[in-house]
C-alpha cells in the first residue's frame, strides 16, 4: 500500500504580513496531483489543518476544496486535527464526509477504532490520535499525571488491543500529533509543554508498521518507522534551510516500510542575512538573496536611519528586520528580549525570583511554579476548544 503522507497545512496563516493563500491553494494542486501521478492508495494528514481554532472564511473554503478534490480522486484520506485546530469545529460533519472516503479523526475516544484499508495482501489498519491536550484527556484514558507521554502511551494501549484481535498480518499506521524525543523544533510550532516536559519517546509507538507525525515543521526521520513530514510551507524564518516535502511512504505485504521525499512548491527562497547595513547593501556575494523573502540582522552599533527603505533597495521582499548590535555578553546595553532567547516560562521566573530576593525557588516553590504555568495552559486550552 502506497501512503502519502503530510501534516501542518495551517490553512488561513501568513507569513510576515504576506497572505499565504495562493501558496496553500497551489500545494493542495500539487497534493492532488502527487496522488494522481504517483499512484498513490490513501493520503494521511497529520494535524493542523487550519491555523487556528476559528480560521478565516477563505480558509475554510480552501479546506472545502481540497475535501471535494481528495474525495473525487477515489482515494481514502485520513486526517486528524492538530493544537491549532478546533477539534470539534473539525469533526463537525465526519460521518457525512466519511462516506465520501475522507475520514476526519478528532475524538480522543476512537483513538482504537480505526480506519480498515486493503489491498492485495490484506488489511491496513489506521488509527487516528487527534492531538491530546493532557489536562482535558486524562479522564478519558484513566491516568492520574496529566502528560503527554502518559496519555499517549495510554492511546497506544487501546491501538495495540485493538490490533491484538483483527486477523494476523494486519499491517497498521498510526497517525499523531506530537513533539517526538528527536524531532527538531523551529520557531513557528505553539509550544504544547506541559510540566516543563514537552516530548515523548518513539517507542511510545512501538508495535506498529509506520507512525506519520504532525507538529514539528521540518520534515524529519526519528526512526525508519517514525516520520515527520513537516510544514508544506515555510511559516517562519528558523525554516530558511527546510527542504519543504511529503512523504511517500510504501507499505509492503509484511509492513517493512519503503519512503520517497516529495518536494513541495514553495513560492519563494528565504534567506537569513548578518552584518552591518552598508556591508548588506554593498556584499556581491548576496546576490541570490535579491529575490527572496529576507530576514535581515544589522549588527551596526548605531541604528542607521531608514534601514529598511535602503534594504528594500537592493532585497525588495525584505520582510522581518532586527537589531542586534555587536556587543559583548556582558555589555549592559544587551537587549532584554536577547537575553530571555531560548529561555522557557519557567526558567524566566525563576530567574525573577532570584533577582528579587536574591536566591532561585527552592524544590517545593519550583513544583508551584510549574502547576500554576501548567494551569494556565490548561484553561486557555479549555477556552479554544469551547469557542
Amino acid at each position: 500500500m502506497r501512503l502519502l503522507h503530510t501534516s501542518d497545512w495551517h490553512l488561513g496563516r501568513a507569513f510576515h504580513r504576506v497572505n499565504m493563500l495562493d501558496a496553500q491553494a497551489a500545494f493542495i494542486a500539487h497534493l492532488v496531483t502527487t496522488v494522481r501521478e504517483r499512484e498513490v492508495d490513501a493520503v494521511v494528514v497529520s494535524g493542523d489543518v487550519y491555523d487556528r481554532a476559528v480560521p478565516p472564511l477563505a480558509a475554510v473554503e480552501l479546506f472545502d476544496d481540497a475535501l471535494h478534490r481528495l474525495a473525487d480522486l477515489g482515494v481514502p484520506t485520513v486526517m486528524i486535527s492538530g493544537n491549532h485546530d478546533s477539534a470539534r469545529r473539525l469533526g463537525v460533519g465526519a460521518g457525512l464526509i466519511g462516506r465520501a472516503g475522507v475520514h476526519l479523526r478528532t475524538e480522543p475516544a476512537a483513538c482504537g477504532t480505526p480506519v480498515v484499508l486493503t489491498d492485495a495482501y490484506g488489511d491496513v489498519a489506521f488509527y487516528g490520535l487527534p492531538y491530546l491536550e493532557p489536562a482535558l484527556v486524562k479522564d478519558e484514558f484513566g491516568v492520574e499525571k496529566a502528560g503527554h507521554e502518559t496519555v499517549l502511551a495510554a492511546a497506544m494501549d487501546r491501538v495495540r488491543a485493538d490490533l491484538a484481535t483483527r486477523a494476523r498480518g494486519t499491517r497498521s499506521v498510526v497517525l499523531a500529533h506530537a513533539f517526538v524525543t528527536g524531532g527538531e523544533a523551529s520557531d513557528s510550532e505553539r509550544d504544547i509543554t506541559v510540566g516543563g516536559v514537552a516530548a515523548v519517546p518513539a517507542g511510545v509507538f512501538d508495535g506498529v508498521d509506520y507512525t506519520a507525525l504532525g507538529h514539528l515543521h521540518g520534515s524529519q526521520t526519528i526512526t525508519e518507522r517514525v516520520r515527520y513530514s513537516g510544514s508544506p510551507l515555510p511559516y517562519s524564518f528558523s525554516e530558511a534551510d527546510h527542504r519543504k516535502s511529503m512523504w511517500l511512504v510504501d507499505l509492503d505485504a509484511e509492513g517493512a516500510v519503503t519512503a520517497e521525499r516529495v518536494d513541495c512548491p514553495v513560492p519563494r527562497a528565504l534567506a537569513r542575512i548578518r552584518g552591518t547595513l552598508e556591508e548588506l547593501l554593498a556584499d556581491p556575494r548576496l546576490v541570490h538573496q535579491e529575490e527572496a523573502w529576507v530576514e535581515a540582522t544589522l549588527t551596526d552599533p548605531v541604528r542607521p536611519a531608514e534601514p529598511m527603505a535602503r534594504l528594500s533597495e537592493r532585497f525588495p521582499h525584505t520582510l522581518s528586520l532586527v537589531f542586534d548590535p555587536e556587543r559583548a555578553p556582558d555589555d549592559p546595553d544587551v537587549s532584554y528580549a536577547r537575553r530571555l532567547a531560548g529561555r522557557s516560562d519557567q526558567e524566566i521566573a525563576e530567574d525573577f525570583v532570584a533577582h528579587v530576593r536574591g536566591a532561585g525557588p527552592d524544590e517545593r516553590e519550583q513544583a508551584v511554579l510549574r502547576e500554576a504555568f501548567d494551569t494556565v495552559r490548561a484553561d486557555e486550552a479549555v477556552r479554544e476548544v469551547a469557542r
